[in-house]
């Protein structure tokens, strides 16, 4: 069985952030130090059966919010023919590329082209952009990070940050800032009916190098530079040491 079961023992570690004392990084060192890595276009199925070269891109994505949607904006305005199969004629309308899902979130829209389904950025099997995201081609044309370029959602995952508020028996409170795998579960309840996915997934786990080496642009995004620095020193001191038990199973 290529994909491994949800649930399994992990091994993390706590520290307060260098440089925010109000928070304290709660880290997944099996994820982080695992050898995950994204295979789109090469091995990878889609999360859906009959969008099997659109990757994780076929429900478009979401904004985090109104600075997400416009530091996208300004690269999308940058977007030539070069880069972006599916671009209008003309000058690009807001509404070009997003749209509001049912609830009147606001999202990169969805179209289908060549009978498959997916965000509008994304360019088909051939193109002569060269298949995947536009913005994540621009990026590369341009020399800097897909973090700086693509909707936050995009870049983030396969990794999963999340907040809690959390009081010691003191009285005193501190805001909990967790970092770990984004697997099915992260994606709702219809994650659960996703045809393929990849962060559970044997066939995706063939990195030389461990996710925290390899996703350190997004970690550090997330984190920032003084935390992640904090991270990779305990990364590197699990990777001698640890146990057996606290191995990624898809590794």
């Amino acid at each position: 069985m290529p994909e491994v079961p949800l649930d399994f023992p992990r091994a993390w570690v706590e520290f307060t952030n260098p440089d925010d004392e109000s928070e304290v990084m709660r880290c997944d060192l099996t994820w982080l130090t695992s050898s995950y890595q994204c295979i789109f276009g090469g091995g990878c199925r889609g999360i859906y059966a009959d969008a099997p070269d659109m990757g994780c891109c076929t429900l478009g994505a979401h904004f985090a919010d109104k600075d997400d949607e416009r530091r996208v904006a300004g690269f999308v305005a940058q977007l030539t023919e070069d880069e972006w199969q599916l671009k209008p004629a003309g000058d690009v309308r807001t509404r070009d590329w997003v749209e509001k899902d049912d609830e009147g979130a606001r999202k990169t829209r969805v179209v289908e082209f060549q009978g498959q389904q997916a965000c509008v950025f994304q360019n088909r099997p051939g193109s002569r952009q060269g298949m995947g995201c536009a913005l994540h081609i621009l990026a590369a044309k341009q020399d800097r990070s897909h973090v700086e370029t693509k909707p936050d959602v995009c870049w983030q995952l396969p990794i999963k940050r999340a907040f809690r508020d959390v009081e010691r028996q003191d009285g005193s409170t501190y805001t909990e800032v967790t970092i770990t795998e984004y697997d099915r579960r992260a994606w709702g309840p219809g994650g659960h009916d996703l045809d393929w996915y990849c962060s559970g997934n044997t066939e995706a786990h063939i990195a030389v190098e461990p996710v925290f080496l390899t996703h350190e642009p997004e970690l550090v995004a997330l984190m920032g530079e003084g935390a992640y620095a904090e991270l990779r020193r305990h990364c590197e001191a699990h990777v001698r040491s640890r146990s057996a038990l606290a191995l990624h199973p898809a590794d």
